[in-house]
């Protein structure tokens, strides 16, 4: 089960020292919008991603592949391929904010997402100053909405 809040970052809103926190490449495209199923290349690692209907709560099954399928998939992919830094920052209470930059089509966009145990904290949590517009519960910035529009 993914438990998610997600906000949209301002450039000027941006932490300063963005190269100093753990990165990874990330390289996704979409074989199905409904239901969503990704595939993904996250530095030298390729998978498989199965995710269930709905906003703040969806489940999610994440298979590993080769990097042979993961090519041979690609080439069946709907849409654009999305490619983005994922920068890890660490915040209070032992969270984790993931700020994803995008680059190609989408580039100047910044989306900040932060996992969560259970609902409650999810509901409960008050964000960084330096996180904006709350949009999780707008399928508009899924990823999978991104690589069809």
């Amino acid at each position: 089960m993914e438990i998610e809040r997600k906000y949209l970052v301002a450039k000027e809103n941006l932490p300063k020292d963005l190269h100093r926190h753990p990165h990874l490449e990330i390289e996704q495209a979409y074989l199905s919008n409904d239901p969503v199923v990704r595939i993904r290349k996250q530095d030298d690692s390729y998978y498989l991603t199965y995710k269930s209907k709905g906003l703040m709560v969806r489940e999610e099954y994440n298979l590993p592949l080769t990097e042979q399928a993961y090519l041979h998939l690609r080439e069946k992919a709907d849409g654009i391929v999305l490619t983005k830094t994922r920068y890890q920052i660490p915040l209070l209470q032992k969270l984790t904010a993931e700020l994803d930059v995008f680059h190609g089509k989408y580039q100047g966009l910044f989306l900040v997402e932060v996992e969560f145990e259970s609902e409650e904290a999810a509901e409960s949590f008050t964000p960084p100053d330096w996180f904006g517009e709350d949009v999780t519960f707008s399928s508009r910035y899924h990823n999978s909405t991104l690589a069809y529009i």
